[in-house]
């Protein structure tokens, strides 16, 4: 065991031989993951941006069982103004109708007529170019539509009655609401610097927003698109996931190295516990019982017993972990490293 500092915290490190997390599978080849994405299928969708143009899918086994081009025929646009083929940048990726599509952002386009990609520092001046979100074919492996909404779309949610997708566009500082039936965008919302998280209650009537740029949550109400907000949650919150009584709002805290837990009943923050340096995403485990959270700059992945907040785990990752997912059925946490690997944890 040993231990290391964050901040004015100490978090555990403990070994492997010790641990309830345990790496059971290092992946590597030819990806670069910003994201990795469970289909609730045995599906895993590993989204590698511009670096591989495509999204890499694997199975329980970690064999890639198919890898998908992010390249698109322009007529798959809707609109005469693009000419040829388009290429894309995946990000994230979430699943609608038990997981027969994936609905996945692209960070930006390239092709004809786009020529001011947005990107991570861009503010609120504007004037970058709009991207799509793809709608994805995860049983045939295949981009069958394609659906405009703001500047460098980040983050994707879909809604549990398989009614909405709602994407995050980190430039535009905003929210597309896309109507899945009618496959299109019937709605943005601004809503201010840096929207990132986003998640549905199982009601599929409230959405919740983490803005980076803030130290709010928005709550988007889909019967009539208002927006209320639950505030001063913390500096930075990035990334959000609501346990299956919806009694509780979990968030990552990028700006303060904390996980946050959120009453919503009451829309107060109950309390938060560091994690360590640059939290990014986070899962929850079937019952809401456990939250796995990557720190980016510390490269370690921290299990938080969320009932009594406090951390039960840390182990060490690869460089930059920065995307998280969970198998419920194996127990198994898999971990996107921005260095170009994929780590799989078996959870006792």
């Amino acid at each position: 065991m040993r231990i290391a500092a964050i901040g004015a915290v100490l978090v555990v490190l403990i070994s492997s031989s010790n641990a309830n997390l345990v790496l059971k599978k290092r992946i590597n080849g030819n990806i670069a993951p910003k994201s990795v994405v469970y289909s609730g299928n045995g599906l895993f969708f590993v989204q590698n941006m511009m670096y591989r143009h495509s999204i890499t899918v694997f199975n329980r086994g970690y064999e890639v069982v198919a890898t998908i081009s992010d390249q698109v025929d322009a007529s798959l646009l809707g609109s005469a103004k693009y000419v040829g083929v388009y290429r894309g940048a995946p990000v994230e990726a979430a699943f609608s109708h038990n997981g027969k599509y994936a609905w996945v952002t692209n960070y930006r386009m390239f092709g004809k007529g786009f020529k001011k990609p947005g990107n991570d520092t861009c503010g609120t001046v504007g004037g970058f170019d709009h991207s799509f979100v793809y709608r994805v074919d995860a049983e045939g492996f295949k981009i069958v539509r394609a659906i405009p909404v703001g500047s460098v779309p980040k983050y994707v949610a879909t809604s549990p009655d398989n009614k909405w997708v709602l994407v995050a566009n980190w430039c535009s500082g905003d929210v597309s609401i896309i109507d899945i039936e009618k496959e299109k965008e019937v709605k943005r919302i601004r809503l201010g610097r840096y929207p990132r998280g986003m998640v549905f209650d199982s009601s599929s009537m409230r959405a919740y927003v983490a803005l980076l740029g803030l130290y709010d949550i928005a709550v988007i109400h889909l019967q009539d698109f208002s927006v209320s907000w639950l505030k001063n949650i913390g500096r930075s919150p990035r990334h959000l996931a609501i346990d299956h009584k919806n009694q509780y709002l979990f968030a990552s805290l990028n700006g303060e190295g904390a996980f946050a837990k959120v009453n919503l009943s009451t829309g107060k923050l109950v309390r938060k516990v560091k994690t360590g340096d640059r939290p990014r995403s986070l899962a929850l485990s079937t019952d809401g019982r456990y939250a796995y959270v990557v720190n980016y700059l510390s490269d370690t992945v921290t299990k938080v017993d969320c009932e009594e907040m406090k951390v039960v785990e840390t182990v060490k990752t690869d460089h930059h972990p920065i995307g998280i997912t969970y198998d419920p059925e194996m127990k198994q946490i898999w971990v996107a490293c921005y260095s170009g690997s994929i780590l799989v944890f078996q959870d006792k």
